[in-house]
């Protein structure tokens, strides 16, 4: 019994270990500048947006990670509980904005003829995905997101929604493709209240290559 608990506290120790080590979350780099998305989306907004409210979802993971790791090494339950709304948000928040960044592009090409096939066989047509995923994100209540997705169990392509920051995968399971953000800090100085003008225009700038990307990954 006493080699099993010191066992136990060894590998706790370790994984203590490497959490306090652990790289702290940084803002990634886009690969457009902020104005390269005009007139879709104003260099204003994008900058905005990718160096306040991204930078802020990051700060605010590394700070709840790091009450994380001391919770668990206080063996506070309470704590670690506590910390999952903030962990959540802020984590969906970098994960959804990292994909959103790659997921626009002023040169995104066309979608593979592979993802093609399947948008053609679970939609209808490239156009008719659109319309759904636009009519769906549009009619999203509050902030939130639309999602194009992939259902690793059907093989087939899904339109989700997710409130606030909620990530599509550990929310769904669905595996994300294109998102659209529909909070009003992602279009508002521009596109006011009209949140249906930005969503129909997104589609623009939409980088197919990386959405193909994720799609062949995905398979």
């Amino acid at each position: 019994m006493f080699a099993g608990r010191r066992a136990a506290a060894v590998a706790l120790n370790g994984a203590l270990k490497s959490s306090n080590s652990r790289a702290k979350h940084t803002l990634p780099d886009l690969s457009y500048e902020y104005k390269a998305l005009e007139p879709v989306i104003s260099g204003d907004i994008m900058a905005l947006h990718h160096s306040k409210h991204h930078a802020t979802y990051i700060a605010n993971l590394n700070a709840a990670e790091e009450k994380l790791v001391t919770a668990q090494s206080k063996g506070d339950v309470s704590g670690i509980i506590s910390l999952e709304p903030a962990i959540r948000f802020n984590g969906g928040g970098h994960i959804n904005h990292t994909i959103f960044w790659q997921n626009l592009s002023p040169n995104g090409g066309a979608p593979s003829k592979e993802l093609l096939a399947a948008i053609e066989r679970d939609f209808g047509s490239l156009e008719k995905m659109k319309d759904a995923l636009a009519t769906r994100s549009i009619a999203v209540q509050g902030s939130g997101w639309g999602w194009l997705g992939l259902n690793k169990e059907s093989k087939r392509l899904q339109i989700a929604t997710c409130s606030n920051q909620d990530p599509l995968e550990a929310t769904t399971g669905l595996v994300p493709l294109f998102g659209i953000d529909v909070w009003e800090h992602a279009y508002y100085l521009q596109y006011k209240n009209v949140r249906a003008d930005y969503v129909k225009r997104i589609f623009d700038v939409a980088n197919w290559n990386d959405v193909s990307a994720r799609f062949a990954k995905a398979q």
